[in-house]
């Protein structure tokens, strides 16, 4: 079968002429089977890491120049200053002290309130007691035993006493945290004079207000019927539920919020609401935490206590008491146990912290995250949604550190099936993009550009992982990812980490027809790719894997294909690669036979160079599908020499895909027929190899020679070659293997050869007239081009016949009956296939099997020509 010309070179003429319409060269080339090929391979192996880091251990940055992976975390991590909530109403001065008057009868010398300390001696001995207030150890405490409320039969407190008594409790409250606050509860004397005042605040107060006052701290007062005044409780400060009741705090029906009109007067009940909520509800949670210590126990006290949080709305930086909680779940930090230590992130993220808080939180996840055997808590605690929401909301370059271990501590959940599989659900794959883009946007004379390329690499890594998942690629593609990882790579060509990511991202995706088609219309990409090439020539990990992406855009893509081809320095590219590969291929053989009576194991296969060969050869086997981009890499010496050196240098045995890559490339290189081509120059050296391919034990490689010789057979020494060399005897065995695709190639080499009048005798010599028209009969109404080249073989072998029992002997009639067989169009082709299947049959059916089969029957009928005959054109 002759493949087509490009225009610079002759058009063949066939041996018979019907009037048939012209077919293109691209027409031809898609047509013409098993000539030009792409290959396919596997994607490259990754080694995934043993453990849990930052960066691996095949990291280029030097340790010294990146966050560490391990670190200390304790409570002095974090930093209580900056816990405050944030008010939510904006007060003007005072120019006046406060004075609490509700009544002319409330106006109680007795009652004390706070003031400021006398001298300067006086505020240094404050300063300092209230450090060692917050400088305790575990074995301190954070909240006295008086504020502890009473058990949890509380009733309703009611909403209609008078706005007086409210006030009065809570600037009683007030007074009374205060004294607390600025007294050292490990500092006996301190402690005597707070409890003496504290009792005289007591005394003063009367009714329903001082009862109020000691049930917040946990007394129990008796009345004057003798009952004790918990077993009453009716307190006039606000009405308020039982603590077991199922409803929400605080929008139970028995809240009855305030309304005046006034937006710092609805602020104001809001904040007598959360009071309450306060110490009914969070206090004796924060005493059960302060007093336990047993780990499963703090672990539901602090489920119990974010539960209750987001009951009473006090997530988030708007709550009064704030900095008391995260000073007393910092503290537990110091606490040894990861359980523990997952429940009290998740609390504290969901506080809203900042600054040293929030990176002290990132690396306390990522402290847990990074312990492989978290997993399963992790997963049934939720901290993704806590760490995802840091990414969507905070700062990216005054958290850039923070948000650094916040991500790693993703990456580590990515590697988990179950969480990879909960954040493709909940859109991290687009939510990573969204923050690759802000990343994008800041360049390389920023200040934070360095630190943001650590950010990267833990982004890269996680969305490498995502890949995997087709919800993420769909993501993915959706979103514009294939234009911002472009950028990216760009951005950080001197970042051999995050290049290298990348690249594995492209490596995975481009597997897929959608996203490899997206990444084929980047034209950016090809000349990033060579950029990186000869960047980074000699880092195998990245080499492998763009030249496979390059692999996958130029198996189907005729486009990228002549695109590719286009990027100045792209060939020398491949040829340069090509060299140092081979070259650092042909020194690990050394070596190994240097050392091999001491080294008795054999080296894997293929090694690291062999399959950096195996994808860049798969790329020029696909390169060279395109008409003029394979007659351009045909006619370039360098790559046809260093192709033949490996079928030289490499046995199909040791490495069997390197060898038949080779071997293929060569074929399609072969198709080109010019006076310029490297293949026709180098054809004898070339058959030379590929007898050794031919003869080994492996049938690929053997149906990979026999196409070879199927195109190189076209020229006369090729022809000579395989006579001298008894290849032939080896093409007419093939026709036994009752396989379409040999019996097509071996077929070919035969119609090539008895185009030659002094080489036809072979074919009866070793009975090749029986198995060509066995394999007619076996495979002719399944595959009419097969079927086509028989009947061209049979044609040129009978050109000088004289009788056609001389010429096919036993054979004779058998060939007639099926000829008259296949020609008979109802019983030739199968008209229960689907419309379009039957459709292609009857195409080659008609234009190329039948034409061909007409003459030869009516040649064996006549038993001889009586005009010349004329003889195929080769194969």
């Amino acid at each position: 079968m002759q493949p087509s010309k490009d225009k610079n070179t002759e058009e063949a003429e066939p041996f018979y002429r019907l009037s048939l319409p012209k077919k293109t060269s691209s027409e031809i080339i898609n047509e013409a089977r098993n000539v030009l090929r792409t290959l396919r391979t596997r994607r490259p192996f990754t080694p995934t890491g043993n453990q849990r880091k930052l960066f691996g251990s095949g990291s280029s940055r030097p340790p010294q120049n990146r966050p560490p992976s391990v670190f200390s975390l304790h409570a002095s991590s974090f930093d209580l200053a900056e816990s405050r909530p944030v008010s939510g109403v904006r007060l003007s001065p005072l120019d006046h002290k406060p004075v609490l008057v509700a009544s002319a009868k409330d106006e109680d010398s007795s009652i004390c309130f706070p003031k400021p300390p006398a001298d300067d001696a006086e505020v240094r001995k404050l300063s300092s007691a209230r450090a060692r207030f917050f400088r305790r150890t575990s074995q301190g405490s954070f909240l006295s035993a008086k504020m502890v409320p009473p058990a949890q039969n509380e009733e309703k407190l009611d909403s209609e006493e008078p706005a007086m008594m409210n006030n009065l409790c809570r600037s009683t409250n007030n007074c009374l945290a205060e004294q607390r606050s600025y007294t050292p509860f490990n500092d006996e004397s301190r402690q005597l004079i707070c409890n003496q005042r504290m009792s005289r605040l007591e005394d003063s107060l009367k009714g329903t207000a001082g009862k109020f006052l000691f049930q917040l701290r946990g007394e129990r007062s008796v009345n004057s019927d003798g009952r004790f005044a918990d077993e009453e409780q009716q307190f006039p400060c606000d009405q308020m539920k039982k603590p077991d009741t199922s409803s929400a705090w605080p929008r139970s029906p028995g809240w009855k919020k305030r309304v005046t009109g006034s937006e710092d007067e609805t602020r104001i009940n809001e904040l007598e609401e959360e009071e309450i909520f306060w110490h009914i509800k969070i206090l004796p949670i924060l005493h059960e935490l302060e007093e336990e210590d047993n780990i499963e126990n703090l672990c539901l006290a602090c489920t119990k206590l974010y539960q209750t949080l987001n009951e009473g709305n006090m997530l988030g930086k708007r709550f009064k008491r704030r900095s008391v909680l995260l000073k007393l779940l910092y503290k537990l930090v110091d606490v040894d146990s990861d359980p523990l230590c997952l429940k009290l992130a998740k609390i504290i993220l969901a506080m809203k912290v900042d600054g040293k808080n929030l990176l002290g939180v990132c690396k306390l996840a990522f402290k847990i995250c990074r312990n492989e055997k978290n997993d399963y808590i992790i997963q049934n605690d939720r901290l993704l949604d806590c760490l995802l929401e840091v990414l969507r909301t905070e700062d990216l370059q005054k958290n850039s550190e923070a948000l650094l271990y916040c991500m790693g501590a993703i990456k580590f959940m990515s590697g988990n099936a179950v969480l990879l599989n909960e954040m493709v659900n909940k859109g991290a794959a687009e939510m990573l993009l969204q923050l690759m883009k802000q990343i994008n946007k800041v360049k390389e004379n920023d200040t934070y550009f360095s630190n943001l390329g650590h950010l990267l690499v833990q982004l890269t890594a996680t969305l490498r992982n995502l890949a995997d998942l087709p919800p993420a690629r769909c993501q993915l593609v959706c979103n514009g990812a294939v234009s911002e990882l472009c950028v990216a790579l760009e951005q950080r060509m001197n970042d051999m980490d995050v290049c290298t990511y990348i690249v594995r991202i492209f490596s995975k995706l481009s597997s897929y027809s959608d996203f490899c088609a997206a990444l084929a219309d980047c034209s950016r990409c090809y000349v990033l790719f060579l950029a990186l090439l000869n960047k980074h020539q000699k880092q195998q990990d990245l080499v492998i894997h763009i030249i496979f992406i390059l692999g996958n855009l130029t198996e189907k893509n005729n486009q990228a294909r002549e695109q590719f081809f286009k990027e100045r320095g792209s060939v020398n590219t491949l040829i340069s690669l090509f060299q140092t590969y081979h070259e650092l291929d042909l020194n690990a053989q050394k070596r190994y036979h240097e050392r091999g009576r001491e080294d008795k194991n054999h080296p894997k296969h293929p090694s690291e160079a062999e399959d950096v060969l195996i994808k860049l050869i798969r790329v020029l086997a696909n390169l060279s599908i395109h008409p003029s981009v394979g007659a351009a890499l045909a006619a370039a010496h360098r790559i046809v020499e260093l192709l033949v050196t490996v079928l030289e240098c490499k046995s199909v045995d040791d490495c069997e895909e390197l060898v038949i890559n080779a071997a293929t490339t060569i074929n399609n290189l072969s198709y080109y027929k010019m006076k310029s081509s490297a293949v026709q120059d180098k054809k004898l050296h070339i058959a030379e190899m590929l007898l050794k391919l031919l003869m080994s034990n492996n049938m690929d490689g053997v149906v990979e020679a026999v196409r070879v010789f199927g195109n190189l057979s076209q020229y006369h020494e090729i022809c000579d070659f395989i006579m001298q060399k008894k290849i032939y005897k080896f093409m007419i065995a093939l026709l036994d293997a009752k396989n379409q695709d040999v019996c097509f190639s071996a077929c070919g080499v035969l119609l090539n050869l008895t185009v030659d009048k002094n080489k036809r005798a072979l074919l009866m010599e070793e009975g090749g007239i029986g198995k060509l028209v066995d394999c007619l009969q076996d495979f002719g109404p399944a595959d009419w081009q097969l079927a086509c080249l028989i009947c061209k073989t049979l044609w040129n072998y009978s050109e000088n016949i004289t009788s056609a029992a001389s010429c096919f002997g036993e054979d004779t009639n058998t060939l007639l009956v099926l000829l008259t067989s296949l020609l008979d169009e109802e019983v030739a082709l199968d008209y229960s296939l689907d419309t379009d299947l039957r459709d292609y049959h009857k195409l080659y059916w008609e234009r190329e099997f039948k034409p061909v089969a007409e003459k030869l029957l009516d040649r064996i009928q006549s038993h001889q020509s009586c005009l010349p005959a004329a003889t195929i054109t080769p194969f």
